[in-house]
């Protein structure tokens, strides 16, 4: 079989590229006003991290030269700005009641540790109760239900006994006590019973 020469193929490879492009361009025409402000807000994103990256750079070239650093306004507070909690806990919650606990010489002291003074009388804080260590139960341990999510528990409902989801129950209400798993399990108890 006789092959053209390379020019000749490249002439009729752009010919029928041209063919598609044009049979594609009813669809290019209606999407080109999307695709162009893509394009341009994608491009506007970049230098604006792009100058934002020259500008913290710059600041550092100002931090080693000697001049102050940049202040920050009173106002702005960051998580690390933010003292942990005395108990070791480090959810943010902790550190919002730390942050509005009573200062005494510069420490945070929890609320539960002073003594509480009225005109009369001086209440003592109520003393902790003791945790108690909660023992799993077999189905707890079978399934790995403390590492379960709410959809996984949903798909085993309908293998558990009256008696293994009584026992979730009462595990769930003395260990971690989650709302939407208390109810799912409460409303599948019922939904067995009734049956």
């Amino acid at each position: 079989m006789f092959r053209p020469p390379f020019l000749a193929r490249v002439a009729a490879g752009a010919a029928v590229y041209a063919l598609e492009e044009t049979r594609r361009l009813p669809v290019a025409a209606v999407n080109f006003p999307i695709t162009a402000l893509s394009r341009v807000l994608q491009t506007t994103m970049h230098l604006q991290q792009f100058v934002t990256s020259l500008a913290l750079k710059g600041d550092g070239v100002f931090e080693r030269l000697g001049s102050a650093p940049a202040e920050q306004p009173e106002w702005a507070t960051f998580d690390e700005d933010l003292e942990p909690a005395l108990n070791g806990h480090t959810s943010r919650f902790d550190l919002f009641e730390a942050a509005e606990a009573p200062q005494t010489n510069g420490k945070v002291v929890p609320a539960s540790l002073l003594l509480l003074e009225t005109e009369d009388e001086v209440i003592e804080p109520a003393e902790e109760p003791a945790t108690e260590e909660v023992v799993a139960p077999e189905v707890a341990i079978r399934y790995d239900y403390p590492a379960m999510t709410l959809a996984q528990l949903r798909a085993r409902l309908r293998m558990l006994t009256v008696e293994e989801l009584a026992q979730l129950l009462e595990f769930e209400q003395r260990t971690r006590a989650r709302a939407p798993f208390v109810t799912m399990l409460t409303n599948r108890i019922a939904t067995v019973q009734a049956q």
